[in-house]
């Protein structure tokens, strides 16, 4: 189970093993009832999968690591779409032969550890989607 400590205006979490980075995420920020925030990280995980946002077809183009990876680094942003907290995060994850890919993360799973830093911002930041483009994108200035 993770564990956490409150550290002025942020948190700093280690995700224990066996834990899905992006959903122990989430429910961290839905339980905290976080506004905003960024968050950094690094650690090791395994069933990793990385996209890329393909803007003419508007889908994402995904990949799948199942192996052990390092993750040389994750960051991010913190936003609600109603009642639903949404961890945007990027990561950079090393295959065992320090080969690097990035993108979007969508999936992985701790398999030693993963430090996370969540800087918390005071304003609730809100994501809708853009139709045009295709995401769900941050409502800023409105």
């Amino acid at each position: 189970m993770m564990t956490y400590v409150r550290n002025g205006g942020f948190y700093q979490l280690r995700l224990m093993r066996g834990e899905e980075v992006i959903t122990t995420l989430t429910e961290f920020v839905r339980k905290h009832s976080i506004k905003s925030g960024f968050l950094l990280g690094i650690g090791a995980a395994e069933d990793v999968v990385l996209g890329l946002f393909e803007p003419k077809k508007k889908v994402y183009i995904k990949r799948s690591f199942k192996g052990d990876c390092e993750i040389a680094n994750i960051v991010g942003n913190i936003a609600w779409e109603g009642k639903t907290p949404i961890c945007h995060v990027h990561a950079t994850v090393s295959t065992p032969k320090l080969t690097a890919y990035a993108g979007h993360l969508f999936q992985a799973r701790v398999s030693v550890t993963c430090e996370v830093s969540i800087v918390l911002g005071t304003r609730r930041l809100i994501r809708a989607i853009e139709p045009e483009i295709g995401l769900k994108l941050l409502q800023l200035g409105r």
